[in-house]
């Protein structure tokens, strides 16, 4: 072993294929989980439907040249995904749109919102929650607020478990208004899912000479970090090699700051013999109790089959001690002061790369995990 890769999720993989092909180095992949693919994981259940284990995933990226990288371990399909959610029991296109505006006013109303809308924001597709909440216009800023009270502080207080107001505002600014009618939950130029399985992009990803995976191995159980030497050892013995560890950050360093906040999820997975459920493949609902949103399946991507499956998910606290996986990490100024401190100590382990989501304390999207893949690439070179 010349190198030892903590995690088979993209982060890890991109990695692991780079010192194995560029720089020639036998590495070892180890991942608790028994598949390789992280959370991009997905295969087809017993009604012969594909569906991803861990929440809906698609490819999206204004950059080509991650595009690029994709393009050589598998072929894609191009894929603009549609999204809505459920408001006083009416669905709506998110982004919020103009769509939005008709749906909840009467035609005078909308047409004189709409009209502000364009004299206040001009020529801009898009704005934050944030920034149509501190508009000028009162109006603007009732719709904003009729959003956000129905759907974005809902939303939020669900899936991460505190309120709003305590939440980082680059969550919030994550899904914009759109000031027009067009739909697609993204505006990137590349936007696509396999032509096959997002499985099979991994198994060609890993498929070279020089790599190992080992699956169902608890990599905490064979790492110790020795903090006076700033040192990691694997098995008890210290290795000069490159480790790169994309699992939580906190308890690499056995929680000597505090535990980080992560928040987990619970699907339940239900199958209907009937051709549709809902009008988009993923359909929020902020005033539900409980769950966030639906992820039909079998229109991610669109699949001539029989029935429907879709998976109705639960947000909930990640706890270590109960076998949970740490999905998203939350972010608030008090978390982050505690990363910092993590980060500091990290930086002291020479040979050891911190890389992905978790590790990183970062809300990415896989474009972005896999730029900073690519970025730890360059420092490994």
């Amino acid at each position: 072993m010349e190198a030892l890769v903590i995690g088979c999720g993209l982060t890890g993989s991109v990695i692991a294929r780079f010192l194995a092909e560029k720089l020639n180095k036998k590495v070892v992949i180890w991942d608790r989980r028994n598949h390789v693919g992280g959370n991009m994981y997905d295969y087809y259940d017993e009604h012969g439907i594909l569906v991803h284990k861990y929440g809906p995933h698609t490819f999206h990226t204004k950059k080509k040249y991650l595009y690029d990288y994709m393009c050589q371990f598998a072929e894609w399909k191009e894929y603009k995904l549609t999204c809505m959610a459920q408001i006083n029991g009416k669905f709506t296109p998110t982004p919020f749109n103009f769509q939005t505006i008709d749906d909840f006013y009467d035609k005078k109303e909308a047409d004189d919102l709409k009209k502000r809308i364009r004299n206040e924001f001009g020529n801009k597709a898009t704005a934050t929650v944030v920034e149509v909440l501190n508009c000028n216009d009162k109006k603007i800023q009732e719709y904003a607020q009729f959003l956000f009270d129905n759907d974005y502080s809902l939303y939020t207080a669900k899936q991460w478990g505190i309120s709003a107001n305590e939440v980082d505002p680059s969550i919030l600014k994550r899904v914009p208004l759109r000031f027009s009618y067009d739909i697609g939950y993204f505006d990137d130029e590349y936007q696509v899912m396999p032509a096959t399985t997002f499985t099979d992009f991994f198994k060609s990803l890993l498929n070279h000479k020089n790599i190992e995976i080992k699956l169902g191995i608890e990599a905490l159980e064979h790492l110790n970090v020795d903090l006076q030497n700033n040192k990691v050892f694997i098995d008890g013995e210290y290795k000069d090699i490159p480790i790169i560890y994309t699992g939580a950050l906190d308890e690499l360093f056995d929680n000597c700051y505090g535990k980080l906040p992560y928040r987990s999820l619970r699907f339940e997975w239900k199958y209907e013999d009937i051709d549709s459920k809902q009008d988009a493949p993923v359909v929020a609902y902020p005033q539900a109790e409980g769950f966030t949103r639906i992820t039909e399946y079998k229109k991610l991507p669109v699949q001539d089959v029989k029935g429907t499956t879709y998976a109705v998910e639960y947000p909930l606290s990640y706890n270590e001690n109960v076998k949970m996986e740490p999905y998203y990490p939350v972010l608030t100024e008090k978390s982050q002061r505690i990363y910092s401190k993590y980060l500091e100590k990290a930086s002291n382990i020479k040979n050891l790369f911190l890389a992905g989501r978790l590790a990183d304390f970062k809300y990415y999207n896989m474009d972005q995990a896999l730029e900073r893949a690519l970025n730890i690439c360059k420092e490994l070179n």
